[in-house]
């Protein structure tokens, strides 16, 4: 599906991840280890491995079951990525993992927590890109102020949807019952891309409408910057709710379909049904499998983003991101990619 720019079709184009160096991930757990417990924390940095292969790696080193590790988030493979993967190891023995070797591992540090740690509970990513062969530094650079000033549509990454769309096609398929889909991970990795997807096709129809993703409707659901919790915006709160949006202190909101309170009402319940009026394939099966609905900003400010041009074609940036955001969304609204970003494992 064609997604709808913030700022326009971006003039330049670039070559991003010439090198797994060139796109660098650090994640923000946004709190530290409890220091005891019957949780081991194990940050890594890791290149050329996905984060499941490692923790299994891990896992087996340690003696434990699968199901007895965690993390909060997958990252790329091919890139260099700093994460916190999560071991149940009860009792208080430290264990020795300094005969822990696997290629393009390094173990950075281990601790005790007290709780498991769960998919998704992290505050963000740092990010450091490197991007080469810039067509036209001015376009670039001005882009990246409009970025800076604006922010981005909040998409989901193509790399949610699997290589060439794979994971959407296999959902269409399991809500035509053309295929039986009875292991749970895949089963959560499908419903994840067709919830995405329609996120991103509620936010792309938004950009269409005037003032875009910034402009608040009767009934929108609104969300405090940062935070999960939404609230509707009533017509004699508009203005009021106007500014902050303005001020970047609300955000708007699309849905995460599923069972139980859409969210928005009025006008902006109308727009929704309307931009997902054609999507009665992968909604029937969000409904059969009853995924709880819920809601995501529509539009990021990458936050403390910052630039330095190392030549006249070498672009160095870094910025961070709340979770659940795509740096690839960030890079799709600067430049056009000349390298696809098609190998994240999420």
């Amino acid at each position: 599906m064609m997604l709808h720019y913030l700022h326009g079709v971006p003039a330049a184009t670039g070559v991003i991840k010439a090198n797994p160096e060139d796109f660098v991930v650090v994640e923000d757990l946004g709190y530290g280890a409890d220091g005891e417990g019957e949780h081991l924390l194990v940050r890594i940095r890791k290149v050329g491995a996905n984060t499941r292969f490692v923790a299994e790696a891990l896992a087996k080193y340690l003696g434990i079951h699968q199901r007895d590790m965690s993390y909060a988030g997958m990252k790329d493979r091919h890139a260099v990525t700093e994460q916190t993967l999560c071991f149940r190891l009860p009792g208080n023995a430290m264990p020795d993992l300094r005969g822990f070797a696997l290629e393009g591992v390094e173990i950075l540090e281990v601790a005790r927590h007290k709780r498991k740690l769960r998919i998704g509970a992290l505050a963000g990513n740092a990010f450091r890109l490197v991007i080469r062969q810039i067509s036209d530094r001015d376009a670039v650079e001005t882009r990246l102020t409009q970025i800076r000033d604006a922010g981005v549509p909040n998409y989901f990454g193509e790399q949610r949807f699997g290589r060439n769309g794979n994971n959407l096609i296999m959902a269409e398929k399991w809500a035509r019952n053309e295929i039986v889909m009875r292991d749970r991970n895949k089963r959560s990795l499908l419903l994840s891309a067709a919830r995405s997807a329609l996120f991103n096709q509620v936010t792309s129809a938004r950009l269409q409408q005037q003032g875009g993703l910034s402009q608040v409707m009767s009934g929108d659901a609104l969300q405090l910057t940062g935070r999960g919790s939404w609230f509707v915006a009533q017509p004699e709160e508009l203005h009021a709710l106007q500014a902050r949006v303005d001020q970047h202190q609300l955000r708007i909101t699309a849905p995460l379909p599923g069972c139980g309170e859409a969210g928005p009402q009025a006008d902006a319940l109308a727009f929704e049904q309307q931009a997902l009026a054609e999507a009665t394939l992968l909604l029937s099966l969000i409904t059969r499998e009853r995924v709880d609905a819920a809601r995501r900003a529509m539009l990021v400010v990458p936050r403390d983003l910052c630039w330095n041009w190392w030549d006249e074609v070498t672009l160095e940036m870094s910025f961070w991101l709340p979770a659940g955001s795509f740096a690839t969304s960030v890079v799709r609204e600067l430049l056009t990619q000349t390298d696809a970003l098609d190998n994240i494992d999420e």
